[in-house]
């Protein structure tokens, strides 16, 4: 079964659930293309970087770590998808399993992919089923912004698309969620 980001529920509310996540690592890509081509695109960059397409790190004394080196990440879900600071602009993330540690990552082969940490933080999220459209994402993020500021929550950072399930899986079976990072 493939692992999941954790988080814990701190309290429901009408529309949303208010989550606490801890700190955790992602292998992220920047992408230029459009909402739906964007996560395409990020794609095979990534899942390379998880399936070997890394070289470990040089420790103490080694000038550079053996081609052999590589290491497999197990997947994890989402893949998260965050809008970037100009239009057509994304960020891919695959969320790295939880007991990762930046230290003792491998480093990507592809410069187009960076490790990143992202500290934990307190979010409002809206799960929901069906496509992956431009429309249905937007519509949710919508929904999600009105309710969490009815609910005298402070926005902090933008929001995030995340998709739980491979293409393959029926539309409406599909686990999906909008989430905004809110004011601690």
């Amino acid at each position: 079964m493939t692992e999941q980001q954790p988080y814990r529920v701190v309290s429901r509310h009408p529309g949303f659930e208010l989550r606490r996540y801890p700190a955790h690592l992602v292998a992220e890509m920047r992408v230029q293309s459009s909402f739906t081509r964007a996560p395409l695109e990020a794609f095979r960059p990534l899942t390379a970087y998880i399936g070997g397409a890394n070289r470990a790190r040089p420790s103490t004394g080694t000038a550079t770590p053996a081609a052999s080196d590589s290491q497999k990440i197990p997947m994890t879900v989402p893949v998260v998808q965050i809008e970037g600071e100009w239009p057509g602009a994304y960020l891919i993330q695959f969320v790295l399993p939880a007991t990762c540690q930046a230290a003792t990552l491998p480093e990507p082969v592809d410069a187009r992919v960076r490790i990143r940490e992202v500290p934990a933080q307190l979010a409002a999220a809206m799960r929901f089923s069906g496509r992956w459209t431009e429309q249905a994402f937007s519509q949710r993020a919508t929904m999600l912004g009105r309710s969490v500021t009815s609910a005298g929550l402070q926005p902090t950072d933008a929001i995030r698309y995340a998709r739980f399930d491979p293409p393959w899986k029926p539309w409406f079976l599909r686990r999906n969620e909008v989430v905004l990072p809110v004011v601690e």
